[in-house]
């Protein structure tokens, strides 16, 4: 019966479609500066209820862009929109001013480093987690990376050091950790796009700062996007995009928005109050 249920959800994945592009591999677009813009998209999961509504916002190479609002406006799509796990139903989406849909989604995620807010480790030494990232990188260079994540230190204190296996999904360390092994591996990957989904949401405060610390590392000189309920985590950015009801409403930096007295304005009083 165990091996029927399993057998069931293998088959649904082998029968799926798979992803195609529009292009030939003789027509590859080079993206390098990091540029994003998002046009009038519109995007629904079921071709019903839509999630996006006339989504716009443009963000320059190297700058950071924070996405909030209430639960279920839409901040994590955008990020499955920009990675090609879906595609937008209306309007546009430009990377470098091409468009996406015109981009081969290997390339695009090539571009990419994703931290998402439940971290994906592997059964296996620290060493070879951090190198997933970049799989042709040397030890010294894992090393570098670590350092730039806050993950040196306790990785040395492990019981092998860099060779310590750490269970499947990182068992056999904390949530903060987990995180930092996570952005050391984004940094290895050196993306023009950095995509930060809840990264900090599940740590302590101690964790927190360490990987805060981390992320602003990870953050320079590349375009990013920030997904963030703790407003906190967010002050510093370039822009802050809030979104409701599938849109922006308000765009602009921390003291911008605060002075403006909108939606932010409420967030940010509920939370700090």
């Amino acid at each position: 019966q165990k091996a029927l249920a399993s057998s069931e959800r293998v088959f649904e994945v082998l029968d799926k479609d798979r992803e195609t592009d529009r292009k030939t591999a003789s027509e590859k677009i080079e993206v390098k500066k990091g540029k994003v813009t998002f046009h009038d998209v519109g995007f629904s999961y079921n071709g019903k209820d839509p999630v996006l509504r006339g989504m716009s916002f443009e963000v320059e190479a190297g700058e950071t862009i924070a996405l909030v609002g209430p639960s279920g406006v839409g901040k994590s799509t955008v990020i499955n929109l920009l990675l090609k796990f879906y595609d937008n139903q209306s309007g546009r989406i430009l990377i470098d001013d091409h468009e996406i849909k015109d981009l081969d989604h290997h390339e695009v995620r090539d571009m990419m480093s994703l931290v998402p807010q439940e971290t994906i480790l592997f059964s296996g030494s620290v060493m070879d987690n951090i190198r997933y990232g970049n799989l042709e990188a040397s030890d010294a260079e894992v090393t570098e990376a670590a350092r730039a994540a806050n993950a040196h230190n306790f990785i040395m204190e492990l019981s092998d050091g860099y060779n310590t296996e750490i269970g499947e999904r990182g068992v056999q360390i904390s949530g903060g950790q987990r995180q930092r092994l996570a952005i050391a591996r984004a940094i290895l990957k050196d993306p023009v796009i950095l995509l930060l989904d809840e990264a900090t949401s599940a740590l302590d405060s101690e964790s927190e700062s360490l990987v805060q610390e981390a992320t602003h590392n990870l953050m320079q000189n590349r375009t990013s996007f920030v997904i963030a309920h703790r407003l906190s985590t967010v002050k510093n950015s370039d822009k802050i995009a809030v979104m409701d009801q599938g849109k922006v409403v308000e765009l602009g930096n921390h003291d911008d928005l605060i002075s403006k007295g909108g939606l932010y304005k409420s967030l940010h009083d509920l939370q700090f109050k």
